[in-house]
């Protein structure tokens, strides 16, 4: 088997065998298929798509190319939730120990900050103490004390996606569908899970813009899922303004707490009970998702979510202590209100843009070595359909550093667009799949 001869088969439009798959995967994972051709096949990918059959035998080949977690004698189902990214997108935190709440077990390994959206361990790690780096066997342990943890992506697990990836981002091929559903289906499904529930964010803020590349995206991870053995479902969730009100890592931890709570703003509450309601129906802890919506509001109700998020804190090294007294979580030196420049209404908010205006604050990272500021972010006060009169606060900016705040503010300006006629109000979730 030859490595120009699947490049050609691919580039040609042909279906490629898992034999063939298994060749380029590991061959470039050991070092003896070099960069150039993984990119021409990566470019051939690019063009000519994947069948179902092809991005199950890619991803399960990505998965064996390291460890994959071995869950057997972690009790009951174990369900994962994952997000494909957007800015204020913080479900994890709320999701996860609300779930375990109701006696399923949630491996959960996330993501750091990428580009201008948010990372759950940027948020996790605002926490003082909080340890995000569990080796396999503390992972395990930890799941089977409080049934829910959050951890990265060890060294072992899935090192022919890292390798990949890095490929893709210069090769200008990381935004091809079957690529990504493979990177992200991979990495899930090292994890030993049973099932998995996908938010595939749309709009403005969302790396997918358009609701059907969003449903494409979505229907080859389920698909995949399928193929694999794996229980999945997906939702395709609006990203055309922030999840929540508050942005920005410490920030948004405050803003869990509060749904946790039974507190929380409408749009973040709700998706995280439909989210929870999917993971707890996948894990047949509910015989129907109205079942499963009314279970997650008693684990909020009766305080067993909040209690379970901090055992989880507890367990991984966390302060416990923030979720009485925010004081405790890192406190941005300043805070300035972002005035409108016109009256009118709130007509639509470039997402994207206002996370990059984070970043520029220091939220996230514009190198792949910037230091995250957990403290700083911003509070928005007027999101798409409200009423908004000249000098009233678009935002409130909370940092330590008045260049960055100037210039974010500069940019979080051009993200607002305020008209005379109100919009009609996005739909929070656009479609289920499953």
């Amino acid at each position: 088997m030859r490595a120009v001869d699947i490049i050609r088969k691919k580039r040609d439009g042909a279906a490629l065998s898992r034999p063939e798959l298994s060749f380029l995967v590991r061959g470039y994972s050991a070092g003896g298929i070099p960069d150039y051709q993984l990119a021409s096949f990566l470019m051939a990918v690019f063009f000519r798509g994947m069948t179902d059959a092809e991005m199950a035998d890619l991803t399960t080949e990505m998965k064996l190319s390291g460890g994959v977690l071995d869950l057997s004698d972690v009790p009951g189902p174990r369900i994962d939730k994952h997000s494909t990214g957007g800015v204020g997108d913080k479900t994890s935190l709320v999701v996860a120990p609300a779930v375990a709440a109701a006696g399923i077990t949630v491996p959960m390994i996330s993501g750091r900050a990428l580009a201008h959206t948010g990372g759950t361990l940027d948020k996790l790690e605002s926490i003082p103490g909080f340890d995000v780096r569990l080796s396999p066997g503390r992972f395990k342990e930890a799941l089977k004390a409080v049934g829910a943890a959050l951890i990265g992506q060890t060294d072992d697990l899935v090192p022919a996606d890292r390798k990949l990836y890095a490929l893709r981002d210069v090769t200008a091929t990381v935004d091809s569908r079957p690529l990504i559903a493979s990177s992200i289906m991979s990495k899930k499904l090292a994890e030993g899970v049973d099932g998995l529930v996908l938010d595939v964010k749309t709009g403005s803020g969302a790396f997918m813009k358009q609701p059907d590349e969003a449903e494409a995206l979505a229907r080859a991870m389920v698909a995949i899922g399928k193929a694999c053995g794996v229980k999945v479902a997906a939702l395709i969730t609006d990203m055309n303004q922030p999840l929540g009100v508050l942005v920005g890592n410490s920030l948004e931890v405050i803003e869990c707490i509060e749904v946790l709570k039974g507190n929380g703003p409408g749009d973040l509450a709700r998706l995280c009970e439909e989210l929870s309601a999917h993971c707890l129906l996948l894990g047949e802890a509910a015989e129907d998702l109205a079942g499963a919506r009314t279970l997650y509001r008693e684990m909020i109700a009766s305080g067993k979510a909040l209690r379970k998020f901090r055992a989880m804190i507890e367990w991984q090294g966390g302060d416990p202590g923030v979720i009485d007294d925010y004081r405790r979580l890192p406190q941005a030196r300043f805070r300035e209100p972002l005035l409108s420049p016109s009256s009118g209404f709130v007509r639509a908010m470039d997402t994207e843009e206002m996370g990059i205006a984070m970043c520029i604050l220091g939220a996230g990272r514009e190198t792949v070595d910037s230091a995250v500021n957990h403290a700083v972010g911003m509070h928005v006060h007027k999101k798409i359909g409200d009423r908004v009169e000249k000098g009233e606060p678009l935002c409130t900016l909370f940092y330590d550093d008045e260049a960055r705040r100037q210039a974010a503010g500069e940019r979080l300006l051009r993200s607002y667009n305020i008209s005379g006629e109100p919009p009609d109000p996005p739909t929070l979730i656009k479609k289920t799949i499953s």
